[in-house]
């Protein structure tokens, strides 16, 4: 029954997705921007209640008060597709830096162009990311969100983390607040994978680090307590969903979580 729902959703979710940015093309590209916005907000509400009524999957978000006023940068866990759509509903004026690949899709591209999305080869350096950064700050002056994933790209739950030094160098130059998110999305929507399972999770926004420290002090505390807080939902998503198959990954950081418990205990 969940391979069942799981090709259902997924065949619903894209057509969704593809629907909507065909129909609704006319309307997004002649209303301005941040009217035009309300489009991929929309889109993500319904995806979230596509997944909640066909798959059976539910999430909370908490710390919502965390998110500043103005311009900060958003730094989620990455562990899934869903995380890149998820809070969309809940984010005035988001930007991404993504891959410029990303950019030439039919569609999509027009889309992410209007909403003045950041595109970067990601093999570049030198004046390629000197113009990135300077479009990232023109930008947050104007009061938008960057999302950035400092780990670069999809980790299963669980997983060591490895934090690429990059959030580190944008946190030193653009002096704004970087507010760590932490959530297992992995567990219900894996990566590289068609599954989708029921269940319920936590998403939690952590207070923000405030401009102002060194990069190096900024970085490892940014590690840790969003991967503290990571370890605190792994548990409390487990214990809520017990019946839920977890990667290997996942099953090797509850042992050593519960080793270092026992062992302090």
């Amino acid at each position: 029954m969940i391979a069942l729902r799981s090709v259902l959703f997924n065949t619903i979710f894209y057509a969704n997705l593809i629907v909507r940015m065909i129909v609704l093309s006319p309307y997004y590209f002649v209303v301005p921007r941040k009217v035009a916005y309300q489009i991929p907000k929309n889109w993500a509400l319904s995806s979230h209640w596509l997944m909640e009524k066909i798959v059976g999957t539910t999430f909370d978000i908490e710390g919502l008060e965390n998110l500043p006023d103005g311009g900060y940068i958003l730094a989620p866990k990455h562990q899934s597709f869903w995380d890149t759509y998820a809070l969309l509903p809940w984010l005035k004026d988001p930007v991404y830096i993504l891959k410029r690949e990303l950019m030439w899709i039919p569609l999509f591209g027009w889309y992410a162009k209007k909403q003045r999305m950041i595109p970067i080869n990601r093999g570049a350096r030198g004046k390629v990311m000197v113009e990135a950064l300077r479009r990232t700050k023109e930008e947050l002056a104007t009061g938008r969100q960057l999302i950035i994933y400092p780990e670069g790209t999809r980790r299963p739950p669980g997983a060591e983390p490895v934090y690429k030094y990059g959030i580190a160098r944008m946190y030193r130059d653009l002096q704004l607040p970087v507010v760590p998110v932490a959530m297992q999305p992995g567990l219900f929507w894996p990566r590289r994978s068609t599954m989708r399972y029921p269940g319920h999770f936590k998403v939690r926004i952590l207070p923000p680090i405030q401009p102002g420290m060194d990069p190096d002090a900024f970085f490892a505390h940014l590690i840790n307590v969003t991967e503290a807080a990571s370890d605190e939902l792994l548990v409390d998503t487990v214990k809520r969903n017990p019946n839920l198959p977890l990667p290997p990954t996942a099953v090797q950081r509850l042992a050593e979580l519960q080793k270092t418990k026992a062992a302090t205990a």
